[in-house]
């Protein structure tokens, strides 16, 4: 079976880095595939946290933050790419539309958010603003996690990086997202596939 084969879809997978993993960026991450297809993949790490936490981003973008539960959530490095922009990883909030829009007919529900893209498995990730406006209001979804850039590969790339033994996979549990301490997330997530980070041979792994 060829790697394209194995690899159809990894959508709403954790990647793991192998402990050999050279990049700085990707060294012990945990990432979240929110989209993987021909054409490549898209994804956050969610176990980096950066120097800044909500309540110090709402001040930059000058909104108040009124979400307390949030207050103290770190920002994370979500990846080397558009680290200026922000991205809102959340449990799905569905309701009406507010853009004026006509409702699709799909007969499926559409996120309250202006840019939000719906992940197989349970999830949604969202770039526009109205997402942390919502939460300026104390409304907003109720788990959720923020970074500043994403993580992205080129159409193969990925799947040559995984045959090369620079990541492990495993079906993604929003628990490890949302519930679990930062500093756990990495052994949390090699759990799900019965490892430890101990058993793992650091040999290989060069992303």
């Amino acid at each position: 079976m060829s790697v394209d084969s194995a690899l159809t879809n990894l959508t709403h997978h954790f990647l793991i880095a192998m402990p050999g993993m050279q990049d700085q960026a990707f060294s012990r991450s945990v990432v979240y595939l929110c989209e993987h297809g021909e054409r490549g993949a898209l994804g956050l790490i969610i176990n980096k946290p950066s120097d800044i936490d909500l309540k110090g981003l709402f001040q930059k973008i000058e909104l108040r933050l009124a979400r307390p539960d949030l207050d103290d959530a770190p920002v994370f490095q979500g990846g080397p790419v558009q680290t200026e922009r922000g991205f809102v990883l959340h449990e799905p909030v569905v309701g009406e539309d507010t853009t004026g829009a006509p409702p699709a007919d799909d007969g499926k529900p559409h996120s309250v958010y202006a840019s939000t893209m719906t992940i197989p498995g349970g999830l949604e990730m969202t770039t526009s603003k109205d997402v942390l406006e919502a939460m300026a209001t104390g409304a907003g979804p109720r788990k959720v996690l923020v970074t500043l850039g994403y993580s992205s590969w080129e159409q193969g790339q990925l799947e040559s990086e995984i045959a090369e033994n620079a990541w492990l996979t495993v079906g993604a549990d929003p628990a490890v997202i949302f519930d679990t301490p930062v500093e756990q997330r990495y052994d949390k997530a090699l759990s799900l596939l019965g490892l430890a980070a101990w058993t793992l041979s650091p040999e290989a792994g060069h992303a």
